[in-house]
């Protein structure tokens, strides 16, 4: 592969890189908006391996029913904007069949991670649970459920574990459970 082909793969790589940090980024500021301070963001209770992420009760910060539809099509939007770079890195005859046929394997994870999201999503509220949203990564899953009358008790988090860890093959360690605040 030439020099000039082997650039425009890395900077397709470190392009999708950086979209995949801002929306981590992004993502963790939505979820850290819900604590009323660092200290209590610090004390998040850890049950079993997978962390649950508690809300305090009476905060003020209610989150919106359309909160999960907005992190859904976020996560659709940034996936699209991805895939999108990738096809015309697919479709750019200078790059070669190199570039191609590891932005066509980058597209394939892409839609293995969607899939797995929905089928856990849809797990996850076909045993009762209103509603969630879960992102799958390199480092682990995140599953954000909506608040649960009493609080995500420990069955809760294991049931939810289960779930995750039967649908991705995910170690509960890299498992974490996040519940809304309202």
């Amino acid at each position: 592969m030439s020099m000039k082909k082997r650039g425009a793969v890395y900077s397709v790589v470190a392009l999708m890189l950086c979209v995949a940090v801002y929306l981590n980024w992004s993502y963790n500021r939505q979820e850290e908006e819900g604590y009323q301070s660092v200290a209590e963001f610090n004390n998040a209770k850890m049950l079993g391996e997978a962390a649950l992420v508690d809300g305090a009760a009476g905060e003020s910060a209610a989150v919106s029913g359309d909160y999960f539809a907005e992190a859904r099509l976020s996560r659709q939007q940034a996936r699209d904007e991805a895939v999108s770079i990738l096809n015309r890195t697919i479709d750019n005859e200078q790059l070669g069949e190199e570039a191609a046929a590891e932005a066509s394997a980058a597209i394939q994870v892409m839609a293995q991670s969607a899939m797995q999201e929905s089928r856990i999503e849809n797990m996850i509220m076909a045993k009762g649970y209103e509603d969630c949203v879960v992102f799958v990564n390199d480092s682990g899953v995140n599953v954000i459920v909506s608040r649960q009358e009493n609080g995500l008790q420990d069955s809760d988090i294991a049931r939810i574990t289960e779930i995750v860890m039967d649908e991705s093959g995910i170690d509960a360690s890299r498992i974490k459970i996040v519940e809304t605040a309202s």
